[in-house]
């Protein structure tokens, strides 16, 4: 009898500490492939950011979009963006860029927005990828928005 008061206590604490912890789906929106597009499209704050490595960004990517590998620095990258601007991620199978949306959120960003399924399922839909060839840049804004 006297352990069920220690166990007692320890669910309390347990549960105290899971509450203050903010759920994956509140930090980001998970969009389809063409969601994702219109929303990307429609915002005037925004980043479309390709998070996979830069051998992967150079074959085939999103058009207008910039390469921060989810391996480099995110922390420079996140000092550098406004935060109020949004970021639309994506990578290769949607993982990635979950990942990322969670650091940028960490860091203050609140308008974060992942594709599902990542640039497979994008393409799977029979959405354009732009195929031309890059190479590498001193700087991932050398892709600008048009």
């Amino acid at each position: 009898m006297k352990l069920f008061p220690f166990i007692i206590a320890c669910i309390l604490i347990f549960s105290s500490s899971v509450n203050g912890q903010v759920p994956d789906s509140t930090k980001f929106k998970l969009l389809q492939p063409k969601d994702f597009q219109l929303a990307y499209q429609h915002d005037e704050k925004a980043l479309l950011v390709d998070v996979r490595e830069f051998f992967e960004f150079k074959k085939t990517r999103l058009k207008n979009a910039v390469n921060i590998p989810s391996s480099g620095n995110l922390g420079f990258s996140s000092d550098t963006i406004n935060k109020e601007c949004a970021l639309y991620l994506y990578c290769t199978s949607g993982f990635r860029s979950k990942r990322v949306a969670i650091f940028f959120y960490d860091r203050g960003f609140r308008n974060l927005y992942s594709l599902q399924g990542g640039i497979t399922a994008w393409k799977k839909e029979g959405m354009a990828v732009d195929k031309k060839r890059l190479k590498r840049t001193t700087s991932p804004a050398a892709v600008s928005r048009s």
